[in-house]
């Protein structure tokens, strides 16, 4: 049961009713408040002390209520510092277990806002909407491209549990005109991205047949694309790989939630919107690949993206990947 303080209006009534002889059970009654409340007032009065100073020594005491703050070891401290800048996150610390912490999941994201132990909040992923309810995507859309996403669901009745199907998106650099090409598969949640320099048709197709041709004939079994112009050479992709292709609807990045969400990851791991992408460097991007395919994920059971990824393929057929 929690406890209600005194309100300085209730303590000045307690001093009236003492002033006029009021018996302190009757005052309890009035108040609906504990007797032994009133009769701790009624002492400190009765001690020729005033009620200013009771409200002072009051309020002192109440500073020390409550729960403590969660005190944690330095090393566990390093420990979390450290993991951090990997690119955890506190759920992800906490989950992943790899070693005990003194607070839980909730206690360390609150020490992170309030900045204790110097935890920055900022160097956290971006959280909540970043546009408002009812925003249309206008940018670079030219309708709708081919088969709708709805189409998935009928051709793989299983496709929420089925291995090899991926989403694929670019993510611009500066000025719009060059860019890098990113797919995700849908199961294990493993990052591709492919460094095209330019956000062109003939770009996206050069190298994702580069990447397709590697692959096992039918190891994608889907890819569902963004309605972008970059992707408006599908066909060719489509009919040479004899693969499945889906298109979320014009203006519903959601639909590919999965993909939008690494984007954005990718973003603030180092693809800035003012960087020429043009002349980004293939070992940057392998070297940011490899990060993000390399952090455990709650979705995933705390795994990494590349643990669930090698548990469907083969040793022989990772080296393809990466």
């Amino acid at each position: 049961m929690t406890y209600k303080h005194l309100t300085t209006r209730e303590l000045t009534l307690i001093a009236d009713f003492w002033h006029q002889g009021t018996k302190a059970y009757k005052v309890a009654k009035l108040l609906k408040r504990s007797q032994e409340t009133i009769y701790r007032v009624y002492r400190f009065l009765n001690d020729g002390k005033t009620i200013e100073q009771y409200l002072e020594s009051y309020q002192c005491h109440k500073h020390r209520c409550g729960r403590k703050r969660t005190q944690l070891p330095p090393a566990e401290v390093n420990y979390i510092n450290s993991k951090v800048k990997a690119g955890w996150t506190p759920d992800t610390i906490i989950g992943r277990a790899e070693r005990t912490i003194s607070c839980s999941m909730r206690t360390l994201y609150r020490m992170f806002a309030r900045g204790q132990y110097q935890f920055n909040v900022r160097q956290l992923p971006m959280k909540g909407k970043r546009h408002p309810n009812g925003y249309v995507e206008r940018r670079g859309k030219s309708g709708q491209l081919g088969r709708s996403i709805y189409h998935r669901y009928h051709d793989f009745p299983h496709y929420q549990h089925e291995f090899g199907h991926f989403e694929a998106d670019t993510v611009q650099g500066k000025a719009h005109h060059d860019a890098v090409m990113t797919l995700v598969e849908r199961l294990s949640k493993v990052m591709i991205v492919l460094n095209i320099h330019h956000k062109t048709d003939e770009a996206v197709n050069q190298h994702l047949s580069q990447w397709l041709d590697k692959m096992p004939r039918h190891f994608v079994k889907s890819i569902t694309f963004d309605n972008g112009k970059e992707f408006a050479g599908w066909r060719e992709i489509a009919n040479r790989y004899d693969l499945q292709t889906y298109f979320a609807e014009v203006g519903a990045p959601n639909q590919r939630g999965l993909n939008e969400n690494n984007n954005g990851i990718l973003r603030r791991d180092g693809l800035s919107k003012h960087l020429d992408f043009r002349y980004l460097p293939d070992e940057l991007v392998t070297q940011l690949m490899h990060h993000r395919n390399n952090i455990p994920r709650k979705a995933l059971n705390y795994r990494t993206p590349l643990e669930v990824f090698l548990s469907h393929i083969t040793k022989e057929q990772l080296s393809t990947f990466f």
